[in-house]
């Protein structure tokens, strides 16, 4: 958002409605979007860890399996960017 469209905003000229009521649905609006992603993020984890043979948080913590936090950070990555996709 450029900053010459803020001040549109600001000054209340948006479609239909003041700028305050655009910010409180594009607040609303993130924060569904917040929500639907956290949802996804803790239905992955829990699956990845019932379908794996081992203990997640043994390997990564206690063992100190590097090889398995990156595979867990990728996931969470590959999640993130496709949940950005279907927002956007």
């Amino acid at each position: 958002m450029t900053n010459t469209h803020l001040l549109w905003l600001a000054a209340g000229e948006g479609a239909g409605g003041s700028a305050l009521e655009h910010l409180g649905m594009t607040a609303l609006s993130s924060l569904v979007f917040v929500a639907i992603g956290l949802v996804v993020f803790a239905l992955a984890f829990w699956l990845i860890t019932k379908v794996s043979p081992f203990s997640i948080r043994k390997e990564i913590e206690e063992d100190q399996n590097v090889a398995l936090g990156i595979v867990i950070g990728a996931v969470i990555i590959g999640l993130a960017i496709i949940i950005a996709a279907a927002i956007g």
